[in-house]
């Protein structure tokens, strides 16, 4: 007695598969470090979508980072650099604290986790962010601005001296150099730099400096280490508040006021450009991809430049937009990367043409069926992005 037979005029057991869902809309890894942290787990496909919009989201981060720069300018005016410093970790920390009480996320428990995290909050949180304030008291906000974009500029000369994983390309290479021609015109290296503070011009470039080298630090160590990106990221502003609760008393007195509109400043830096800030890029690196999250790179000098200018009253002369356009598109050159071959060997729509064949029998009652893979099984082995640590460390 034969085995039931499948019918065969429906060949397709359930509904057409749909596209396939574009790169950008799959879940990535959230990042390492912006405020900066390591790379830790993927969030199933099932988060519930935000309520804004992520371009909306988007444009709020790029606001956020490049006014930055303006809030620190105005910190200064009434705090020592330290104590801006110290301000913004503690309120970035009591957001992110807050966030993962929420969230109910669990602090790392491996001693070496915190060790590596400490080091981690000493090169992508306390030290730039002490450079930066320092920087500005002697140079303008655009300035530090356009200096923090060459973070990615950094990161480039680190590959081609192979302290990094990312192996350069000509294109790379050539948008290292693109980029510093720009660092130079904005500093008017043909004019001598006259007129150009070089201590805080220097302080601001180490700054921007600090980030990659983070960065190569916290993909090398902190992968994988089984928490949470938020867990991550909220430990590490708290080691990094600690170190700055230490350094501070030893080279700073205790304010004797508290003028409002820099302390208004300085909450405002921390609450909003570390923690808040940290928030909207971990969702949106998680809905649009890293690469596309930290496409805000190139918007924070143009928005730091326009803030100053326009609220500040900093002087702006024609190199300094000039080269900060050169300077992002040399940053984008270097964040360029080939795209990947495009398989042929099993063209699954196009098979080879055959003559036109007679009615198929029925199956056979022991043959083997072929499972064809759907277009939306494509999503389901998507490689860590090399970019992703790099997403959350601006200013």
């Amino acid at each position: 007695m034969s085995a039931p037979r499948e019918p065969a005029a429906t060949p397709p057991a359930s509904p057409p598969s749909p596209p396939a869902p574009s790169a950008s809309a799959a879940p990535l890894p959230p990042p390492a470090a912006t405020a900066r942290a390591p790379l830790a787990d993927r969030r199933p496909s099932s988060t519930p979508r935000p309520a804004l919009d992520w371009r909306v989201r988007f444009v709020a981060l790029s606001l956020i980072w490049g006014f930055s720069f303006l809030l620190i300018k105005v910190g200064t005016e009434g705090y020592a650099p330290f104590q801006v410093t110290f301000g913004r970790l503690l309120a970035g920390t009591a957001v992110l604290v807050a966030a993962m009480a929420m969230r109910r996320e669990r602090l790392p428990r491996s001693a070496r986790t915190w060790g590596h995290l400490t080091v981690a909050a000493l090169l992508l949180n306390a030290l730039p962010f002490s450079l930066f304030s320092y920087a500005e008291l002697t140079i303008p906000s655009t300035l530090a601005g356009i200096c923090n974009a060459t973070s990615p500029l950094w990161g480039m000369a680190l590959s081609v001296v192979a302290l990094s994983e990312d192996r350069p390309t000509r294109r790379r290479v050539a948008g290292l150099g693109v980029g510093f021609l720009g660092v130079l015109t904005v500093l008017g290296a043909w004019q001598g730099f006259s007129g150009l503070d070089l201590p805080g011009t220097g302080m601001a470039l180490l700054a921007s400096f600090c980030y990659p080298v983070g960065w190569i630090y916290v993909r090398r160590t902190l992968a994988g280490t089984g928490s949470s990106t938020l867990a991550l990221t909220g430990s590490q502003l708290l080691l990094g508040t600690v170190q700055l609760a230490v350094v501070t008393p030893l080279f700073t007195s205790a304010p004797t006021s508290f003028p409002v509109l820099p302390t208004l400043s300085v909450l405002a830096l921390g609450a909003l450009g570390t923690g808040l800030a940290v928030l909207l890029q971990y969702g949106l690196v998680q809905e649009v991809g890293p690469t596309t999250a930290q496409m805000v790179t190139y918007f924070i000098p143009v928005i730091a430049t326009a803030a100053g200018v326009a609220l500040l009253g900093e002087q702006l002369s024609w190199n300094t937009p000039v080269g900060a356009l050169i300077v992002l598109i040399g940053a984008a050159l270097t964040q360029s990367r080939a795209r990947p071959a495009t398989p042929t060997a099993t063209p699954p729509l196009t098979p080879a043409p055959a003559p036109a064949p007679a009615p198929a029998p029925a199956p056979a009652e022991n043959t083997p069926t072929t499972h064809a893979a759907s277009p939306g099984d494509a999503h389901t082995a998507l490689p860590d992005p090399p970019e992703a640590a790099a997403c959350l460390s601006r200013s």
